[in-house]
């Protein structure tokens, strides 16, 4: 695999069950490219290797006065060389294309996850998280494959080099290959600790940016409370343990340094005080000694891969970890079996018995937030589940639409046939023609999706701030996540691209929930008439959202305890009541003992000015 053909056709299906195995399972599907980098990286130290020799050899020539010998050493030193050039040129290139296709092929596979689950990623991990592996933890991972080839490379070298010792000069060989085992290994014992820290610094760091991330997503709230200086406090005060755990941690990779420093000395002045004790009494050449002294200071250099490989895998397993936790999600412990169908038909959940018939606007009422969020992902087949989560998946019916079950149909078919708007949308960066150019059925226009979703002021805005003669707001630049904009704004744009693809179902989680009383009335109004005749579920509280719908469920304690119009609900059950008028139990009481519980007349509408028509707001507004 070559940096040119990124991305990848097909990224492939990881072994997510450890953060060592997913690392192994990169390794074996780089496999050639790992080929490619220890040939370049063989040729590279074997290359350094033949200096000690052709170096030996001249200076024997020179104390035997060989003008020819003298010469071939020379040519011979030329051409390694040649040889150490290309093979570190190559090496690099080579090894640094294992980095980058590793890399993108781990931000490949978290593309495609994040695909895949939607919302229901962020429900299951932090933001901040997600954020930290798909930047930091994707670097560290790639790290780790690109230095294995180059360690596999220095370790052949140094077996090759040593035996290649122990057979050209055994007095002092010996020596060098008995000690070269003691100088790899010594870290060893001091490497779980050295990774432990490392763990720490890597787990204190994913804490602060997530931490910095939420305080940055809520910014504008803190502002508005005077919060700024407390969450600043609370991110200096994670930095500093940052911090302080990266200056712990490389304390331990300086102790390891150090090691590999005087050991290595140790090995050098030994070897010279016993080579210099040979060569006196005539046993050894000088040039012999040479030899054997450049070649074992040389196999210094690959030993320091050691030292590379460890601080890589110690980086690289807790970032391979935190990248199968979230690539271990998966949307169903189901396979699709359907194919080819875009079912149509009424919207059942069997687990709460709701029930969103065909073409008709259906309002679900719950005293759980929480719940109603799990409901609304439900109903679109969103819900992701790990490994823990197989059975109780397994257990649990999936949601119907014309009686098949979204998860026995391909995700792209389920996704197209029931659409999801979460609470808290997000708008991506662009114009708002690009905005609104998704994949529809090209029945609702963009005018009329604008409409519905009453953004006239929106549309203003934008003209105001168009950088083109017209004022076409059409084709002014929104910022990133709409930030230019109020929240209603966002929530009213983000609810005109739902209502511009038109699915089969439209569901809605607490679309008007950042919209004034006046405007909410006209977004209900303007989303049934828009969806007359398409299945539309909208999760609220609202009474104006639940007077324009066509029928209202409530569901209480994850089952539908009553369905019914939003008026005869208001004066018959007492559940429903209590949510949408937020009355206290001391005022259900109360009520209960004036009127009889279950005979509950309707509030006057000058009493509970919710229970007004939206006409009559409209009128007045």
């Amino acid at each position: 695999m070559q940096i040119r053909d990124l991305p990848y056709s097909d990224p492939g299906d990881p072994d997510v069950r450890s953060g060592p195995r997913f690392l192994f399972w990169l390794g074996r599907n780089q496999l050639g490219g790992q080929l490619k980098s220890l040939s370049w990286g063989l040729l590279h130290q074997l290359g350094i290797a033949g200096l000690p020799v052709t170096v030996g050899l001249a200076v024997q020539a020179v104390i035997d006065r060989s003008g020819g010998r003298l010469a071939l050493a020379g040519g011979l030193i030329v051409a390694l060389g040649v040889l150490i050039a290309v093979g570190d040129t190559m090496l690099h290139r080579t090894a640094v294309t294992n980095w980058i296709t590793a890399a993108a092929r781990v931000q490949q596979l978290l593309a495609r996850k994040t695909a895949e689950l939607g919302s229901a990623l962020t429900r299951r991990v932090a933001a901040g998280e997600v954020v930290a592996v798909s930047t930091g933890d994707v670097e560290k991972i790639g790290w780790f494959v690109e230095a294995l080839s180059r360690f596999a490379a220095a370790a052949t070298a140094l077996v090759v080099i040593c035996v290649g010792l122990a057979i050209y000069l055994p007095s002092l060989g010996l020596m060098v290959a008995l000690a070269m085992p003691v100088l790899a290994l010594a870290v060893l014992p001091l490497l779980p600790r050295a990774t432990r820290r490392a763990d720490e610094q890597r787990e204190k760091a994913g804490k602060a940016t997530e931490l910095a991330s939420d305080t940055v997503a809520g910014l504008r709230v803190l502002r508005g409370i005077g919060g700024e200086e407390l969450f600043l406090g609370r991110y200096r005060r994670a930095s500093q343990e940052v911090r302080r755990a990266a200056v712990r941690s490389a304390r331990m990779w300086a102790l390891i340094s150090a090691v590999q420093v005087l050991l290595p000395g140790i090995l050098l002045i030994s070897l010279v005080w016993y080579g210099a004790t040979l060569a006196r009494d005539g046993r050894i050449d000088v040039g012999q000694l040479v030899t054997v002294y450049s070649a074992a200071t040389l196999m210094l250099f690959p030993l320091r891969h050691f030292e590379e490989i460890a601080m890589a895998y110690s980086f690289s397993r807790p970032s391979a970890q935190r990248a199968v936790r979230v690539l271990s999600l998966h949307r169903s412990a189901q396979e699709a079996t359907v194919e080819g169908v875009t079912p149509t038909g009424d919207l059942y959940d069997p687990v709460t018995g709701l029930m969103a018939p065909r073409g008709r606007f259906t309002a679900v009422v719950c005293g759980d937030p929480d719940e109603a969020g799990r409901l609304a992902e439900r109903l679109g087949g969103h819900a992701a589940t790990g490994e823990e989560d197989d059975k109780a998946a397994a257990a649990t019916p999936s949601v119907l639409l014309g009686g098949v079950a979204l998860d026995e149909i391909p995700l792209d078919a389920a996704r197209a046939a029931v659409l999801v708007q979460d609470k808290d949308p997000v708008l991506l960066s662009g114009t708002l023609q690009e905005l609104l150019d998704v994949p529809s059925s090209g029945l609702v226009t963009a005018d009329a999706a604008l409409e519905a979703a009453q953004c006239s002021d929106v549309l203003s805005a934008l003209a105001q701030a168009s950088v083109d003669n017209d004022g076409d707001p059409m084709r002014t630049r929104i910022t990133e996540r709409g930030r230019s904009l109020s929240g209603g704004q966002r929530q009213r744009l983000a609810l005109a691209r739902s209502l511009v693809t038109d699915p089969e179902a439209l569901v809605l989680d607490e679309p008007t929930s950042a919209v004034d009383s006046h405007t909410e009335a006209r977004v209900a109004a303007g989303i049934a008439k828009l969806r007359q005749g398409r299945t539309t579920v909208a999760f609220a509280s609202s009474p104006l959202l639940l007077d324009a719908a066509d029928r209202v469920v409530l569901v209480h304690e994850g089952t539908v305890v009553a369905v019914g119009n939003h008026r005869d609900l208001l004066r018959n059950e007492p559940r429903y009541r209590a949510v949408v008028t937020r009355e206290t139990d001391d005022e259900a009481a109360a009520a209960d003992t004036a009127n009889g519980v279950g005979d509950v007349p309707a509030p006057k509408s000058d009493d509970v000015p919710a229970m007004k028509s939206i006409e009559e707001i409209e009128e007045r507004a």
